[in-house]
């Protein structure tokens, strides 16, 4: 029988970390690490704290998306619900669920992780996992978030699965975090959802979660 295709969680030795550089919402990170027999190397990367991010689904199977601006790439992408693990203590699924709330206006009574991944390893050590939401309700007009900064008049937008997977392939939009929560739909309706784990889940893709 094949070996179980995983990833293995095993830190080399940190021979010594310094700030490089500090910055307005996280730092760069100077480690020298021991890489046995390799030697050791220094390494510099971005320190983040993490991210969620959600796969909102309504009755007629279609994927909530909203539109923003993205300096560094000077563009007006099309992403899903997402944001930062910036608050002490606060677990990643009620994070996922405060997003939705600030950024679509939705609430959700049904949640499951869908898909954990990195987003660049050998750059910056974020984690990141998108939920699935469904059994969707709006907020309230009087308890919505005032939205400001990139977010202010941000656009939502309902796309069927398909055509996302379609404008993906086709290279019409770029974000990695909406073509991983649209094709990882996709993948697990087709599986009769049999792939997805509870909204608290263990999360070992996590380099600052793992316990």
């Amino acid at each position: 029988m094949a070996e179980e295709l995983a990833d293995r969680f095993e830190g080399r030795p940190v021979v010594s970390t310094e700030v490089a550089m500090h910055g307005l919402v996280w730092d760069v990170v100077r480690d020298r690490v021991d890489l046995g027999e390799a030697g050791e190397v220094t390494r510099e990367y971005v320190r983040h704290p993490g991210a969620v991010a959600v796969a909102a689904l309504d009755e007629q199977g279609r994927i909530c998306l909203i539109q923003q601006y993205r300096h560094p790439v000077r563009a007006f992408e099309w992403e899903v619900p997402a944001g930062l693990l910036d608050v002490d203590g606060e677990a990643p699924h009620l994070a996922a669920a405060r997003e939705l709330h600030e950024e679509a206006d939705l609430t959700a009574a049904t949640w499951n992780v869908l898909v954990d991944y990195v987003s660049s390893p050998g750059g910056l050590d974020e984690g990141l996992r998108i939920f699935l939401a469904r059994d969707l309700a709006e907020v309230p007009h009087a308890e919505r978030h005032d939205r400001d900064g990139e977010e202010l008049g941000m656009p939502v937008r309902w796309v069927a699965l398909e055509d996302v997977r379609d404008a993906v392939l086709a290279g019409r939009v770029h974000n990695a975090t909406l073509a991983i929560a649209a094709l990882a739909v996709l993948a697990a309706r087709d599986l009769d959802w049999s792939t997805l784990r509870p909204a608290d889940a263990p999360w070992p893709g996590h380099p600052h979660l793992r316990g």
